[in-house]
Order: structure tokens, then sequence, then C-alpha cells
């Protein structure tokens, strides 16, 4: 069964079944919740995810939007939209303990993206962080 976490580890979630769907979402609430440029989200079935460990704190970022998040940590870790996706909990792909398991099959909200991330793919890559022993 996947599992995932917060960073300090006081909250866990699992969940059954299968990915409905999995994207990187551009939009500026996700950007700003998050503090990134685009938030990776997969979405599993409302009935099949599971609350392990912990009382995650939530934020409504929108009339219809609640996101859960941890309350001492502060990691961002699912999404409930009833009137968007309606019986789904999006959960953030990098709190998962395999992310890599469940790569983005699209990009969506991208009328919102920041205007350089078409360039990213273009700047150089460290394997750690440059000056870094």
């Amino acid at each position: 069964m996947p599992t995932g976490r917060c960073h300090c580890g006081a909250i866990v979630y699992s969940f059954r079944g299968g990915v409905r769907h999995s994207s990187v979402c551009h939009c500026t609430d996700c950007r700003r919740c998050a503090g990134a440029a685009g938030v990776a989200w997969v979405a599993v079935a409302a009935d099949d995810f599971a609350v392990e460990q912990g009382n995650p704190v939530t934020y409504r970022s929108s009339p219809d939007a609640q996101r859960f998040f941890c309350g001492a940590c502060g990691t961002g870790l699912w999404y409930i939209n009833e009137n968007f996706m309606p019986g789904l909990v999006d959960i953030q792909t990098a709190t998962l303990d395999a992310p890599e398991d469940y790569p983005p099959q699209s990009h969506v909200q991208m009328s919102d993206a920041l205007e350089w991330e078409e360039t990213l793919k273009d700047l150089p890559r460290f394997d750690r962080f440059p000056g870094g022993d």
C-alpha cells in the first residue's frame, strides 16, 4: 500500500487502489501555497485514502478548496475540492514515500505558469549545491 508523510513524520497517510490522474499544476494558488513554480499531484479515490498518524491542519485556500498540511513542519500534503474533483483526494506527489512511482502525465493550469519555467531545462545542472563540499 502506498504511503506518504510530512517532513517531520508527524502526519502519515496511505491509499489503496489506483491513481486517477497525475499532473503538475501551475495555478497561482498551488504556487503560493507551496512556494514553488509548480506542484506535482496524484489523485486517488477519497474512499481509498486514510490518515494513518497525526492530525493535519486545514487551510481553505478558496471557497471550495481545502488544503491539508502538517501544523508542526508546514509540509503541504493533500487537497480536496468536492465541486471540482468530487470523491477525490489530490496528494502532493513529492510527499509520497516513493514519488518516482507516480510520474506526472500532464501539466495543468499553464495559463498561470511563470514565463521563466520554459527556460528551466536550459539551466546548468549540478548533482549537489555548487561550491559545496
